[in-house]
């Protein structure tokens, strides 16, 4: 299925580097890869199109420049309707890529948090580079840590170290981060891309029924704690509501003005 990617999902950049290896480059706002909405929409519904290519694989996700992707330019309404469309946007993200039947491989190639470290600790198979710096960006902003991070910190790298990282919102680097058993690797940052590569073309050219299988049967660990995820996005929506809530906001006309809530 011929699919046009660059037409369907502004801020990606989408490429083939071997036969079988979809190559998905963000290319957000300034430095950091800021996603706007269009992009935070996208980031959830590019893996059903994934899906759907007979022509891809493998999937490989990185970012542009020097950093893999942090914050938004987004404008969120302290509004019902505001709520809810960002708690489908974000399950989107983690069901769509738990749920897609192809493996996809992160390449962190620098600083992750925000929706990208959804998109970064998602992936099947994660290399990050070993000066690359991440973290929980939740309760910064006074959001609390739902998403992605509710459900699959603790399998990572146990409760206690999940606790500590998402309370303290605290940095990693790369080697810390694979320590812990966060990612999958940390290699040298100049070495980031061939090691990604080299891993998805031999799935590419592996069996694709068992891999696709195997992915499907260690997912439903994921699977199982959908009731905690979508509580925790329900908690973390709540907070747009709250005094603690420090991002960018418009009030809708029927709002609250902050310091006006308990």
């Amino acid at each position: 299925m011929s699919i046009d990617y660059p037409s369907k999902y502004p801020g990606l950049r989408f490429d083939r580097p071997a036969a079988g290896v979809l190559l998905i480059t963000i290319e957000g706002h300034g430095d950091l890869n800021a996603y706007d909405e269009a992009m935070h929409e996208g980031f959830g519904r590019v893996w059903l199109d994934v899906d759907d290519d007979r022509d891809t694989r493998v999937v490989v996700i990185t970012g542009a420049g020097e950093a893999f992707q942090v914050g938004s330019v987004l404008k969120l309404e302290r509004t019902y309707e505001s709520a809810v469309k960002g708690m489908r946007e974000a399950s989107a993200v983690v069901y769509n890529m738990i749920n897609c039947d192809k493996p996809i491989i992160s390449a962190i190639n620098g600083a992750a948090n925000d929706g990208g470290l959804a998109l970064a600790l998602l992936a099947d198979i994660s290399f990050i580079a070993e000066d690359a710096q991440i973290s929980d960006g939740h309760i910064p902003i006074g959001l609390a840590a739902g998403d992605h991070s509710a459900i699959l910190w603790p399998l990572l790298c146990g409760m206690a170290r999940a606790k500590y990282y998402l309370l303290t919102s605290d940095v990693l680097d790369g080697k810390e981060a694979e320590r812990i058993g966060l990612v999958s690797k940390a290699v040298p940052r100049d070495q980031l891309m061939d090691a990604a590569l080299a891993v998805a073309v031999k799935l590419s050219n592996g069996p694709q029924h068992a891999i696709r299988f195997t992915k499907k049967s260690i997912n439903n660990w994921l699977r199982s704690f959908g009731p905690h995820f979508d509580a925790s996005l329900a908690l973390e929506m709540m907070g747009l509501f709250s005094n603690d809530f420090g991002g960018t906001v418009m009030l809708g006309k029927d709002s609250a003005a902050p310091g006006q809530d308990d």
